[in-house]
C-alpha cells in the first residue's frame, strides 16, 4: 500500500503536526478532557509534550507543564521532580513512559508527588496492536514514535499495583493502521467503532486513569461491650435509710 507508513525520521512536534499525529492527538485530547473535567484540587501537572495543553478541560487553579526543555513553567527531569511530596492533585503523562530510560522511576516520582486519592492519566503506545507491528518492522531509524520502547499493558499494571496506584478507568483507541496519508486515514476511520466492539485491546494507544490509594490507619475504638458487661455485673447499692417517715405515712398514722 503506497504511502501507508512514514519513511522520514521526525521529532514529536513534527509527528503530531502530520496527518497521523493530528488524528492521534484528537483522540487523546478527547479522552483526557473527559477524564480530568471532574477532578478537583489545587495543583495539576502535565509531564511532557508541552506544546499541547492536556489540562485544558480541568478547573484546578494551578496548571504547570513540566519538561526537560522548551517553553514550560518548570524545567525538570521526570525521574527527579523538584516538587514537594504529596502536593499534586492531578498528573497527566502523555507518552512519557515509553520514551524514558527509567519508566519505573518516573512512576515512583508520580506516586511520591501525588496527594492521597490524587489522580493520574497515563497515555502510552500499545505494542499489542498494528502500531506495535509497525515498530517491529520499521525500516527507518530515529523516527518518532517508533524509537520508543512500547510498554505492554500487563507489565504496566504490575508496576502500578506495586506502587499502590489503582486503575479506576481505561480504554484503548486508534485502531487504524499507522498510515501517513490523510486519504488512508479517512478510509480506515470505520475501524474505530469496529475495534471498540471486536478488538478492545488492540488499539494503537491505551489510556489509563489511576488513583493513589493510601492505606488508612486502623481506629482503636473503646470496648463498649466489655463496659456494658461490667455494668450488668455491678451489685445493687441500697438507698440510705433515714429516720424521717414519708409524709403520706405520717398522715395515715395521725388519722383518728
Amino acid at each position: 500500500m503506497p504511502g501507508t507508513f512514514q519513511t522520514a525520521p521526525i521529532n514529536p512536534a513534527e509527528w503530531f503536526a502530520a496527518p497521523l499525529g493530528r488524528y492521534v492527538l484528537a483522540r487523546e485530547l478527547e479522552y483526557v478532557d473527559n477524564a480530568v473535567a471532574d477532578v478537583f484540587g489545587f495543583n495539576a501537572l502535565q509531564l511532557g509534550l508541552p506544546e499541547y495543553n492536556f489540562l485544558r478541560a480541568n478547573r484546578i487553579p494551578l496548571h504547570c507543564r513540566v519538561a526537560p526543555r522548551g517553553a514550560v513553567e518548570l524545567r525538570a527531569d521526570f525521574v527527579d521532580l523538584p516538587v514537594a511530596s504529596h502536593s499534586v492533585d492531578l498528573l497527566v503523562l502523555p507518552h512519557v513512559l515509553e520514551f524514558s530510560a527509567d519508566p519505573h522511576q518516573v512512576l515512583r516520582e508520580v506516586q511520591r508527588v501525588l496527594m492521597p486519592e490524587g489522580h493520574a492519566i497515563i497515555l502510552c503506545f500499545n505494542p499489542r496492536s498494528l502500531w506495535g507491528l509497525r515498530r517491529l518492522f520499521d525500516g527507518t531509524r530515529g523516527a518518532y514514535p517508533w524509537t520508543g520502547r512500547f510498554i505492554h499493558l500487563p507489565r504496566l499494571k504490575d508496576w502500578l499495583s506495586l506502587l499502590e496506584l489503582e486503575i479506576v478507568a481505561g480504554r484503548t483507541g486508534c485502531y487504524l493502521p499507522p498510515c501517513a496519508q490523510e486519504k488512508w486515514i479517512e478510509r480506515f476511520r470505520f475501524m474505530e467503532k469496529a475495534g471498540d466492539r471486536w478488538w478492545p485491546i488492540g488499539g494503537g494507544v491505551y489510556f489509563l486513569h489511576v488513583v493513589k490509594r493510601v492505606r488508612g490507619m486502623r481506629m482503636i475504638l473503646p470496648r463498649w461491650r466489655e463496659q456494658l458487661a461490667r455494668r450488668r455485673n455491678l451489685a445493687v447499692v441500697p438507698k440510705a435509710q433515714t429516720n424521717e417517715e414519708p409524709a403520706a405515712a405520717r398522715e395515715v398514722v395521725n388519722v383518728p
